[in-house]
């Protein structure tokens, strides 16, 4: 079975840094990569309280099974039977994946609703990808048309990545965050379309609540503006309010350039 195993290379753009990855592919049993599909959920889901519960609650688990069969079977050069295999896949836990997309190894597709993933895509090992994702084309030609993941990366749920592009290793994409270009690694892009914000890497990997809030931070922005003309039109003092409009000039800043 062709599993991802990425391998990262680097190109310059306008003195940008892109890091893309090459996909080199290897050959693994399908039931040893399902047994550790069940195994990586038993470890650090801390909603499953019995194994009983694999069975019944986690759709995306089920679907990966059905995908590393019919992934299996499409890398043996059969066309019909994977995606039939797929087709059963998909009724049974609306989860959408190619049968010739490659996933990796301890991915964990988390309440699964909705999550498509297409032909060409590339997802490396130990991704988070949440509810309603879509991991999707914008071309009718043949070839890589689909994202490529790479390694510990957290998908947030309704997230849409979009086209050939590279979402870089232990990378977070914003839930409901529409990307369309590169996301550098350790980095987190959110908002529509997505803006990429460096961050620190925090010890918990599924740390939503420190992704930053891009219309949060523009609306605070313009209340500190408001407070700040009002306060000269109150005082008529113009020194004290220009030193609170440099000040508030250089947070935004800040800001702005940490997006770049």
């Amino acid at each position: 079975m062709k599993i991802a195993i990425l391998r990262p290379y680097r190109r310059s753009r306008s003195q940008t840094e892109i890091v893309g990855y090459e996909c080199l592919g290897e050959t693994l049993n399908p039931f040893s990569l399902i047994k550790e599909d069940f195994t990586n959920v038993k470890q650090n889901d801390p909603a499953l309280h019995s194994t009983f519960e694999l069975f019944f609650n986690y759709p995306g688990l089920w679907a990966l099974l059905f995908h590393r069969i019919a992934h299996w079977f499409y890398n043996k050069g059969l066309r019909f039977l994977p995606r039939f295999i797929s087709a059963i896949g998909q009724f049974l836990t609306t989860v959408d994946i190619h049968p010739a997309a490659q996933i990796g190894r301890r991915v964990f597709i988390d309440h699964g609703v909705g999550v498509v993933i297409g032909e060409t895509a590339i997802v490396g090992d130990d991704v988070v990808i949440y509810q309603q994702v879509t991991l999707g084309g914008v071309s009718l030609t043949k070839g890589k048309r689909h994202p490529t993941v790479g390694n510990n990366v957290v998908i947030g749920a309704g997230a849409k990545i979009l086209g050939n592009i590279t979402i870089g290793d232990d990378a977070k994409i914003g839930a409901n965050s529409v990307v369309i270009k590169n996301v550098p690694p350790k980095t987190t892009a959110v908002g529509i379309p997505a803006r990429v914000l460096q961050y620190e890497k925090s010890a918990t990997k599924l740390s939503h609540d420190e992704m930053p809030d891009i219309n949060k931070e523009i609306f605070k922005y313009l209340l500190k503006r408001i407070e700040i003309l009002e306060s000269a039109i109150e005082s008529g003092e113009s020194k004290d309010i220009r030193q609170k409009d440099h000040d508030l000039e250089i947070d935004y800043d800040d800001f702005i350039h940490s997006m770049d």
